[in-house]
């Protein structure tokens, strides 16, 4: 579909079944009527549209089925034309609608949401978000009601206990870097449901003797984290493994079990010239390739640590500075 080629690649692509591993990948926007983002979509991913229902399109492409749809369940089952409304107000119905529809795709964004896709793909998604930037998509930055984002799903190598904590120690000691990386928006600043983990379960987790199975991970976890606005949510997965226990915690519908993580902390600036959706996964890798280095995840585990001290250097470096510096002298920036 496109020569681009700026995704970079983990070290490790493949799964505990020997194929590739996927990600979903879920982008938040404005800018364009919703008829002209299914239009626009379906020409740059070579699909065909099938409307589902109001607002929401399924897009079938050789990669999957994409979803297209306004990002507000009231207005996507809004239905004036139902019989359960007063004949008066169902007279009206074609007009109000016009006017819903009107302010809505100012005010709520419209989102792509794609199928699990092989990581070896992901410069179609780069292709797609730098060609609806150029026909007018808008991001975070455009209003101060905006708090879009951009999400992604990655599939994990394995799904052992190990290989999880891993991958939650390299979030928990790149959330700031991470965040002053992707999440620069006011608007998304000021939500919650892109919190960081609990600091006590954070402390907790970077312990050198932190070796727990599965079950006991799972309730660290939700004893300290008992939501889905979490800036990586684990809720998902959880459902996933072991969705008995999930319920011992939380009880949310929204939930949806999947083998993956939630990356949910990065903003959507699409309408920025200098931002690209490898701006966001190749920090991602970064992630990726600390959490399969044990002897640099270790490193980074005991500054972190050593960060907790008081003393002049902690005085004076924040975290995300102290971070930064790892990084680069270690060549992974």
């Amino acid at each position: 579909m496109t020569a681009y080629k700026r995704c970079k690649m983990p070290v490790n692509q493949k799964n505990q079944d020997g194929q590739e591993r996927k990600v979903g990948v879920e982008i938040e926007l404005s800018g364009l009527s919703y008829d002209d983002l299914v239009t626009h979509a379906a020409h740059l991913l070579a699909g065909t549209p099938e409307l589902a229902s109001r607002y929401v399109t399924r897009l079938e492409t050789d990669a999957g089925t994409y979803t297209i749809e306004l990002d507000s369940d009231p207005i996507k089952d809004l239905d004036l034309a139902d019989e359960r409304f007063p004949e008066s107000i169902r007279e009206i119905g074609t007009h109000a609608m016009d006017v819903i529809d009107f302010a809505a795709e100012r005010v709520v964004p419209l989102e792509i949401v794609s199928p699990p896709l092989v990581m070896s793909a992901l410069d179609d998604i780069e292709h797609l978000v730098d060609e609806l930037r150029a026909l007018g998509a808008e991001g975070s930055r455009e209003a101060i009601y905006f708090a879009f984002g951009l999400q992604l799903n990655p599939e994990l190598p394995d799904l052992q206990a190990g290989t999880l904590i891993r991958y939650l120690q390299a979030f928990g000691l790149l959330y700031d870097w991470l965040k002053s990386r992707h999440q620069l928006d006011i608007s998304r600043k000021f939500t919650t449901y892109i919190e960081p983990w609990s600091g006590r379960y954070t402390e907790k987790l970077m312990a050198d003797d932190y070796n727990p199975d599965l079950q006991t991970l799972m309730r660290d976890y939700l004893q300290h984290n008992p939501t889905r606005n979490k800036a990586l949510d684990l809720l998902p997965l959880f459902a996933h493994l072991d969705d008995v226990l999930l319920a011992e915690y939380v009880n949310d519908p929204r939930i949806k079990s999947r083998p993956t993580l939630h990356y949910r902390l990065p903003d959507c600036d699409i309408d920025n010239p200098d931002w690209h959706f490898s701006t966001v996964w190749n920090d991602w890798v970064v992630l990726e390739e600390l959490a399969n280095n044990a002897p640099d995840l270790s490193s980074l585990r005991q500054a972190f640590r050593d960060a907790q001290k008081f003393n002049l250097h902690n005085l004076t470096h924040s975290w995300r500075e102290t971070t930064d510096s790892w990084l680069r002298q270690h060549g992974y920036v």
